[in-house]
Parts: structure tokens; C-alpha cells; sequence
């Protein structure tokens, strides 16, 4: 197969030339991606950028839905499409790997890990989404929920081979894509709220052979002796951190630079939460909230870069990492840029991992500054709650940015953010009604100023380390972006649109209504000359967790799809049902609700929320909507899906421990619920 470096000449020639205010150039060989898109990020660098440009601003206003492809099954769409000559390659919600011809939309093969079947008991620990699949040699490389990693025959979907890289017996989960480099396939794993200790594992890609593993905390003395890189990390935990919890997962994303041979992680918050709980008299615990650089033969480390010290919030360095040639104060410099959750934007030389330049790219109040000859955040007074009790900051635990993939253009040199604003308020220790409690912290999501609860496309230079525009969105929960050389943004929005903006200025040029909201980014490839864009359509995610401000109206039933798009393109989306936040509620009259089974139901709830929804408002997520659905209008079929686990294969986690008693109660929960929704939506009318 050939490797295409779309724009490689151009780059050269600006860089020589001088141009722009960033003049940047991509950083390894095949960086930017051309008619196939290699990784997740589109190529090596992982930039979300291609060098294709026949769908430009100019010709933009004749894209068209060239097909569709309908996923029943499918929920949570989060990935962004491989395109390797020809042929997309994809996963679903429960990492079904899927692979479709880039022309007509025809499904080729479709594998299935069947994680109900093989360890249902990973489907507590996580809501069911898969961010994708990596390529190298005629192999395709996924990850399942439950741990294993799968190598299938590109053309066939022939299992290759298959490795356990999970501990069954732990809280572990994979939800990120695997990532390739020189021969190896390299995976992570979350687990982090729940304390788990983090690391990533380097297998051959041809057998499946491990090579190397790096964990990203320390564990006990006895397993951190002669590991220099533990060790140092083991000086900043206090207490018997093994026991309490460390955290610290790459759940996300990874990136290789072949210039230099390393592998970069971004790795996720300690847990469990409070510091006074998993490390008791201080310690920045390294290395939580990290990016961190190891020797790619080896996985030795070389140098890691802590975005927050001893983390309070959840705001995890998970984030893309795109790694590019800048010119700054007149000097070249080989960076690597990250905008993490905690509102800054990060640019570092990759080869020290020494801080150049973090610019708040928003609403940020835990923090001043960071400074940069320390590398450390100046801190607002009373900004951590284990020291005031309680403390309320901008960003939230849900982030400025989120997993959601950033683009960077070396056109325009700005880098193309999905940026949310929302802020947050931690008690810990105490467990306040309706509200989430993760790690040991009560954790209650705030909107209170303008902007707040909302969205936007952001433009910002990472070299003027401030933003060139910014596109207000009317939701907050949005999709990825992708920068071409068309002089284009591309980004699918909660709403429902897709849409196409001038990569220079954010003017909206083109959008195409989707009929879902959009939280995965898109991809652009070409087959025989002719371009296509192409997205997943499948709202959901974190929006059932965050329902009061991610609802926007979408249902669980609603079709998912991917969409392909290209000039001239003639076909029509079938018909799905607009947005409506009115609930369709189920009552059941003769039931009569006792205050102390609502209540011990509501207690019990929180288990089921990270699916079906904050307060019962299901948002469009994982699961449905419980008040509008039939089957939880019967306490025996309730009974049935909850213990007996009826709709297991169908993605629902069954949950043996239940009782009866406390089903009914639940059951309780659910009916009052849905007769008070019933009778609002009666007076509204």
C-alpha cells in the first residue's frame, strides 16, 4: 500500500519561504493524510488534517450525500473511519468492527467481540462506546470493552489473533482505539475513577507476542523496585496509595513520532478522586495527568510533562496530541499540542517535554496561569476542596475539551478545537440527592454566566496563544473536527447538522441536517480521483451522564448511520424523527408509588444512570428513556432485564445482586417518574 503525504511539498515550501505566523510544517514522514486516512487522526501526526482538496470553499456548496449506511444495533457512535484503499473500516458501540466500500456504502464484513457473551461483568463498569480501530500491513487492530485485543484480516475479517490485556477480575475497561508503530500494537485501558492502576501494553503486531509494558503509576515497593521511572514516581504518593488507588489510564489517545522513535501517552486523573483519600499529607502523584514519552522499542521513559499536579477535578491529559514543526520567537521548534480538560492549551517540544506556551483557551477559574519556567499552575485560592470543603470551578469534570478529536491545519497554522463551557461544584465525602458521586466526591454540574451550557467551534493559534474565532454552538456536547487543504473545518454538532466552515475566518459555508446529533469527527479519503467525507452518526456518550445539559431531544431508538458525503452527491437520508424534548412517558395508573420505595429507589438509581440518564432523563444516550419505555412499566419484565439479564446480548448488563425488594423499588422510582413527566406534559398542553 502506498503511504500519501498530502501537502508534504507545501509545507516544505512555506517553511523555506517564511510564511505566516506560525509557519509549521508537519513533523514526521507522511504526517498530513491524503486519499487513505491512516490513523484515527488521519496520519502520523495524528493532525486530523488532509491534503485533499477537491471539496474546497469554493466547490463546498455542491457536496452531497453521496450514500448511507444504516447500523441498527448501534448507540454511541464515537469513532472516526479508517480509509484504506477504498474501504472504511470502523467500530460500534460495542467494538463491532465494521468494513464498507468507500464508494457504494456496501457492507463487506462485520466482526463482533460478543462481550455479553464472553465477560458481561465489563459492562457494569463503563457505558458502551468504541473510538476505533488502527491499521498496518493488511491487519485491522480493535479493542473490546472486556480487554481483549483483536488482529482480523483486513480484507476478510478473519480473526488473526487475540490477547487478553485486562486482568478479567479487575474494573478495567478499553474503550479507545489501539494505536500501531514499527511492527508493534500498543493498547491502554480506563478503570481510573475507580482507582485502577494504569498502563499500556506493546504486543507484535504479526503474533501477538507481548513486547514491553509501561505502567503509568507506581504500585507497591516491592513491584516498583529497580524501576527507576516507578521509583521516581512512588516519591510523590504518600501513604499506602497501592491500596487506596492510583488511576492514571490511557483510555484514549496515544501517538508515535517516527522522527524520534517514541510513543506519546496523555494519561487520565488519579483515583479515586480526593487526594486526602489515595494520598494522605501531599505528592503531585506522577504520573496522573501526564503526557508522557517513552522509547518506542522499549518503552523505557524518557521525559513526562504533568498537566495538574495532585488532580482534584478529573481533568484528564487524555486528549489529542498532534505533533508539529513551529516557528516560534524566530525559532523552529518539533512541538507537540494538547488542550486537556482543564481549560489551557499546551504546546511542548517533544524532544525535552519542556513547556513553551499554555494559553486558556476559555472560562478557566481553578487557575491564573501556568507558569512556564516551572511548568506548574499558579492555583486560585480556594479552588481545591480538600482544603476549603468545597470548591466550585470552571472547567467541569466533563472538560473545555473532551475526548472529542482537535484538528490543526498547516494552511491557516490554527489548531481547531470542540470546545465546552460548564462548571462544577465537588463536596467530598458527603453523597448529595441526584447528584453523581464518583471517587469519594459529590460532583454537581453548574451553568451561571453567559456561555455557560453551551459549545463552540474554536480556532486558536498556538503560537499568538489566542483565539483567532470561535463559532458559537447552540449544544454543548459536539462533534470532532477535520482541516483540510480545501481551506476547510468540518464538525458535526449535537444539533444534528454537519457542517462545513472556513478554515480562516469560521464562516459557515455549507450544512447538511443528519437527523441525529453528531459527537464523533469526521474523515476524508478519495477513491479513482474523487473525494468523500465521511461521519458516524450516533448520539450519546456522556450525555445521559450530563442530561440536564445534554439533552437536546434526540431518542435512544432513533437510526444510527454513517454518512458519506461528495460533489454531486444525489442521495437522500431516509426520515428520522426531529428533536423533542418531550417525554413520551408510560404511566400506569393503578400503581400507587410508596415515598420510601421512591426513595430507596432513587438511592439505588445512580448504578443505572451513566446510561439511562440523570434523574431518569435518557438524553438520546446508551439506553432509553425508562419513563417512555414498556418494558419498565412491567415490575416483571423489569425483573427480568435487571437480574435475569433478558436483554444481554442486546448490550443491557444484567445485575444478579439485585433482589427482588430493591427491583421493585427501582421499579418504584421509574413509576414515579414517569407519572410525574406524564402529568407535566398533560398541563402543558
Amino acid at each position: 500500500m502506498k503511504r500519501l503525504s498530502g501537502g508534504a511539498a507545501l509545507l516544505a515550501a512555506l517553511m523555506v519561504m517564511g510564511l505566516g505566523p506560525a509557519r509549521a510544517a508537519s513533523a514526521p514522514s507522511a504526517g498530513a493524510a491524503g486519499a487513505n486516512w491512516l490513523t484515527v487522526g488521519g496520519g502520523a501526526n495524528e493532525s486530523g488534517y488532509s491534503g485533499l482538496k477537491q471539496i474546497n470553499a469554493s466547490s463546498v456548496r455542491g457536496l452531497g450525500l453521496a450514500w448511507s449506511l444504516e447500523l441498527p444495533g448501534q448507540v454511541t457512535l464515537e469513532a472516526t473511519p479508517l480509509a484504506i484503499d477504498g474501504v472504511l473500516y470502523f467500530t460500534g458501540t460495542y467494538a463491532a468492527v465494521y468494513a464498507v466500500d468507500g464508494v457504494t456504502g456496501k457492507l463487506l464484513w462485520r466482526f463482533d467481540p460478543q462481550t455479553w457473551k464472553y465477560d458481561p461483568a465489563k459492562m457494569h463498569y463503563m457505558f458502551p462506546v468504541n473510538r476505533g480501530v488502527a491499521y498496518a500491513d493488511g491487519r485491522i487492530f480493535s479493542a473490546a470493552l472486556d480487554g481483549r485485543l483483536f488482529a482480523l484480516d483486513a480484507r476478510t475479517g478473519r480473526l488473526l489473533w487475540t490477547v487478553q490485556t485486562l486482568d478479567r477480575a479487575s474494573v478495567k475497561t478499553i474503550t479507545g482505539a489501539p494505536c500501531v508503530f514499527d511492527g508493534k500494537v500498543i493498547i491502554g485501558n480506563g478503570g481510573t475513577d475507580s482507582g485502577a492502576r494504569g498502563y499500556v501494553t506493546a504486543y507484535d503486531a504479526a503474533t501477538g507476542r507481548e513486547l514491553w509494558r509501561f505502567y503509568t503509576v507506581p504500585g507497591s515497593p516491592a513491584q516498583d523496585r529497580g524501576s527507576a521511572a516507578m521509583e521516581r514516581a512512588a516519591a510523590t504518593w504518600r501513604g499506602r496509595y497501592w491500596k487506596t488507588g492510583t488511576g492514571g489510564g490511557v483510555w484514549d489517545n496515544m501517538t508515535f513520532d517516527r522522527t524520534l522513535n517514541r510513543i506519546y501517552l496523555g494519561t487520565a486523573n488519579p483515583g479515586p478522586y480526593d487526594p486526602v483519600v489515595r494520598s494522605p499529607g501531599g505528592g503531585d502523584n506522577l504520573y496522573t495527568d501526564s503526557i508522557v514519552a517513552l522509547d518506542a522499542d522499549t518503552g523505557k521513559l524518557i521525559w513526562a510533562y504533568q498537566v495538574n499536579p495532585r488532580d482534584e477535578w478529573d481533568y484528564d491529559a487524555t486528549q489529542t496530541m498532534i505533533l508539529a514543526d513551529l516557528t516560534i520567537h524566530g525559532r523552529r521548534r518539533p512541538v507537540l499540542m494538547q488542550a486537556p480538560k482543564n481549560g489551557f492549551f499546551y504546546v511542548l517540544d517533544r524532544r525535552t517535554g519542556k513547556l513553551i506556551s499554555a494559553g486558556k483557551i476559555g472560562k478557566v477559574t481553578w487557575a491564573k496561569r501556568i507558569d512556564i519556567a516551572t511548568g506548574r499552575p499558579v492555583e486560585v485560592k480556594g479552588a481545591r476542596y480538600d482544603r476549603s470543603g468545597e470548591a466550585t470551578v470552571w472547567p467541569s469534570s466533563v472538560g473545555a475539551h473532551s475526548w472529542q478529536p482537535m484538528s490543526f491545519s498547516p494552511e491557516t497554522h490554527l489548531v481547531y478545537i470542540p470546545y465546552m463551557q460548564l462548571g462544577a461544584r465537588y463536596i467530598p465525602g458527603k453523597q448529595v440527592p441526584g447528584e453523581p458521586y464518583i471517587g469519594g466526591v459529590s460532583i454537581a454540574l453548574l451553568a451561571r454566566g453567559p456561555g455557560d451550557g453551551q459549545g463552540a467551534l474554536l480556532a486558536w493559534d498556538p503560537v499568538r496563544e489566542s483565539a483567532a474565532w470561535r463559532v458559537p454552538l447552540r449544544t454543548i456536547w459536539n462533534g470532532g473536527t477535520l482541516a483540510t487543504a480545501g481551506d476547510l473545518v468540518f464538525q458535526g454538532a449535537g444539533d444534528g447538522f454537519f457542517s462545513a466552515y472556513d478554515a480562516a475566518t469560521g464562516r459557515r459555508l455549507w450544512r447538511f441536517d443528519a437527523g441525529l446529533g453528531i459527537i464523533a469527527a469526521p474523515m476524508t479519503y478519495s477513491v479513482g480521483g474523487r473525494q468523500f467525507v465521511s461521519v458516524l452518526v450516533g448520539y450519546g456518550g456522556s450525555a445521559a451522564f450530563a442530561s440536564q445539559f445534554m439533552n437536546v431531544g434526540w431518542r435512544f431508538h432513533q437510526p444510527r448511520r454513517l454518512l458519506t458525503f461528495a460533489l454531486g452527491g444525489r442521495a437522500k437520508l431516509p426520515p428520522s424523527p426531529p428533536p423533542d424534548t418531550r417525554v413520551k412517558a408510560v404511566d400506569v395508573p393503578s400503581y400507587r408509588p410508596k415515598p420510601g420505595e421512591v426513595a430507596a429507589g432513587r438511592a439505588l438509581y445512580p448504578a443505572c444512570a451513566m446510561c439511562h440518564g440523570r434523574d431518569l432523563v435518557g438524553a438520546g444516550g446508551p439506553a432509553p428513556d425508562l419513563r417512555a419505555s414498556q418494558v419498565a412499566a412491567n415490575p416483571d419484565s423489569l425483573w427480568a432485564v435487571l437480574h435475569d439479564g433478558a436483554l444481554l446480548p442486546k448490550g443491557m448488563p444484567r445485575f444478579q445482586t439485585l433482589t427482588r425488594a430493591q427491583v421493585m423499588d427501582i421499579y418504584a422510582y421509574i413509576r414515579a417518574g414517569a407519572r410525574a413527566a406524564s402529568r407535566a406534559s398533560a398541563a402543558a398542553r
